[in-house]
């Protein structure tokens, strides 16, 4: 990555930062995207420059993890199994992640409510899971669009990183998200070995 992408995946970085601090501890219904721009050291027209909208900016930073996934399995050792592979590569994105605070979960668990907010993340993930499903054909030799198994893998891997989110942000005590998410990433890879009756 060049100079200039580095300083613009910072600014996107920064935006999306601010984006999520300020919802987290107003609402998301009282944020502006004025607001999150002045939070960041930029012009509203530059936060118009990278994203469409004030959820757009929030749902970013989940969507990288996924994207960074992509990258990152196309990095591991070429001998690791596939299922291996996948797995690091996602628990990269959340490792050192410690435990929430209390009003960060209730500000988390507040805006995730917001149904604007779950529109965006339904269609930013999608696009995201395609690119992780590219990686994973390239890596199996298949073709994402023809096979279902790299799809299906990419799918079943962003179901568990989901339910970890979830329990996550309802944990009592709250927990590490890269221990739950570790959890859920076994617990499905040993129910697709289970044999069905």
């Amino acid at each position: 990555m060049g100079l200039r992408e580095q300083k613009k995946q910072q600014t996107r970085q920064a935006l999306s930062d601010a984006a999520l601090r300020l919802a987290v501890e107003r609402g998301l219904e009282h944020v502006l995207v004025e607001d999150i721009a002045a939070a960041a050291n930029v012009s509203p027209r530059t936060f118009n420059n990278y994203f469409r909208s004030k959820q757009e900016a929030i749902v970013w930073r989940a969507v990288q993890r996924t994207t960074r996934a992509a990258e990152l399995l196309r990095e591991r050792p070429a001998d690791e199994p596939v299922w291996d592979a996948v797995s690091n590569a996602v628990l990269a994105q959340f490792a050192g992640a410690g435990a929430p605070t209390d009003a960060w979960l209730a500000g988390v668990q507040r805006i995730l409510r917001n149904p604007a907010l779950q529109g965006e993340f339904l269609s930013s993930h999608q696009a995201a899971e395609l690119e992780l499903a590219a990686a994973i054909a390239e890596r199996t030799g298949t073709d994402a669009e023809r096979d279902m198994y790299p799809r299906l893998l990419a799918g079943a891997v962003s179901l568990a990183t989901r339910v970890a989110l979830d329990h996550w942000l309802r944990a009592e005590p709250p927990s590490s998200i890269e221990e739950l998410l570790r959890e859920a990433l076994a617990g499905l890879r040993e129910g697709l070995r289970k044999e069905t009756a």
